[in-house]
């Protein structure tokens, strides 16, 4: 059956016929706008937080963007991989602009995914009905971490050659297939021009398509189950006060509210981003490091190997496993075996599969070496936050309403993350090893022993409509 066309006036003006033209051939294009734009009602209480997520979307555009460029300069070649950075570096027209934009995007990138997790954290966001779209979004933060890896050794700079030495090396503590997962990650015995023509291909190809896919998913998520905010009330709720065309009456149009109030945050982020780029491009060693102006040299070993900094939390509790640490574990797991029998109301029969659990746990952590187990914490750290949906019993999302205590511990929680980071950059020392096991136990008992600390306290009554103030 032949679609209907929209017929228009032969006096209307030539942008209204090419809109209509438009129309009646790609109307699908139209339906999404008004789905996800100009008919997408949020809430209309959204504060600076709600920035984070935008500046996300046009970071990644950045990123896009600039690494086609980069591409067309850029040699995937052991032999040729530095010298071409530094043609794209003092040779291509505005070739340095384009690079620094592409190395500070990248922690541009994850500062903003950063913030933009927390912002969710204190304001419940992963909480039902929005479990898919954290779960996405947590996705997309681990391919994000896999993109950035694997494009940090594209340089071919003395950092980048040892960080992807070290860091390939602890998939060999795997047991049984360890070696021959680090090989197959490595493509040869040492990290070589085989290493860098697959980290090339993933970091270009591969892992981009996964994540604007991914990106889409989570957006179309979030549109079917509606935005939340920072009182945590849905508006989207059957009860929830309606108008007269059914739209909740704390909500507003995205398009042009919220598409205009994001294009303040977007100049401010330029702003500083752009500060950034001109004026600190390395900033002091944290966004480029030093020794990544040094060619790559497999027989010479810098001082201190550490990862960018958006990796140095998850490094320092990698380096914090240490043996004694393992018994710290298996003393906590006793701990927590001997409260579960003793003071728990649960059958004998739980409390007897908790005990065999636990006893399985203690042998398997004697028996592996902390090598092992620091690469299992790394990886926990970030495979945790999947389950944060599950592990949040509190009776109300945001932390507005959540007992006054609960600010000094989320405040704490980033205090130790930030800690972790600098740790991670720092070289290790028997102190510093113990302020990051510290670190590292707050970090997963925080998210381990929410689903009993969430639920305490006295909660403060959440109204029955959104709040708001201009």
């Amino acid at each position: 059956m032949a679609a209907e066309f929209k017929e228009i006036s032969p006096n209307a003006s030539v942008v209204q016929k090419v809109d209509n033209w438009m129309r009646n051939r790609f109307p699908t294009a139209y339906d999404s706008y008004k789905v996800h734009m100009s008919e997408y009602y949020a809430p209309k209480n959204f504060n600076f937080w709600y920035f984070f997520g935008s500046l996300a979307l046009l970071v990644l555009v950045i990123q896009i963007v600039t690494g086609i460029f980069l591409v067309m300069h850029y040699k995937p070649d052991a032999a040729l991989a530095f010298a071409s950075v530094e043609y794209i570096m003092r040779d291509v027209p505005w070739g340095w602009l384009i690079r620094y934009m592409h190395s500070t995007g990248a922690s541009a990138f994850f500062v903003v995914v950063y913030l933009h997790m927390f912002k969710a954290l204190i304001y419940g966001s992963y909480r039902k009905p929005r479990e898919l779209v954290w779960i996405f979004g947590c996705t997309i933060f681990l391919m994000l971490m896999a993109e950035a890896f694997m494009g940090y050794l594209l340089p071919w700079g003395q950092m980048s050659y040892w960080g992807a030495q070290v860091i390939v090396n602890l998939f060999s503590a795997v047991p049984f297939i360890g070696p021959d997962l680090s090989l197959m990650i490595r493509g040869d015995y040492v990290v070589s021009d085989a290493t860098l023509n697959r980290f090339f291909s993933f970091h270009v190809i591969a892992v981009p398509l996964v994540l604007i896919g991914l990106v889409v998913a989570h957006l179309l998520a979030l549109h079917d189950v509606g935005s939340n905010n920072p009182d945590g009330i849905d508006i989207k709720a059957p009860n929830y006060p309606k108008d007269a065309q059914g739209h909740s009456v704390d909500g507003i149009p995205f398009h042009p509210y919220y598409s205009v109030h994001d294009m303040v945050g977007v100049a401010v982020f330029l702003m500083v981003f752009s500060a950034i780029i001109f004026f600190a491009p390395e900033l002091g060693g944290y966004f480029l490091e030093y020794n990544n102006f040094i060619p790559a040299d497999p027989l010479k070993t810098p001082p201190h190997i550490a990862p960018v900094w958006y990796f140095t939390p998850f490094y320092s509790m990698l380096r914090a496993t240490t043996d004694p640490m393992v018994n710290v574990f298996c003393i906590v797991i006793a701990l927590a075996t001997a409260w579960a029998f003793f003071k728990s109301r649960l059958s004998f029969m739980a409390k007897a599969a908790i005990v065999v659990a636990a006893a399985i746990a203690i042998v398997l952590l004697k028996t592996f070496d902390a090598k092992f187990w620091g690469v299992v914490v790394m990886g926990g750290a970030v495979i945790i936050l999947f389950f944060l949906p599950w592990l949040d019993h509190a009776p109300v999302r945001s932390i507005r309403y959540r007992p006054r205590w609960n600010y000094w511990l989320y405040g704490v929680f980033v205090v130790f993350f930030v800690i972790l980071a600098y740790l991670g950059i720092e070289p290790p020392s028997e102190g510093k090893t113990l302020l990051a096991q510290v670190g590292t136990m707050y970090y997963f008992g925080f998210f381990l022993l929410m689903p009993w600390w969430s639920r305490l306290g006295e909660f403060r009554p959440v109204p029955e409509r959104i709040t708001f103030a201009h």
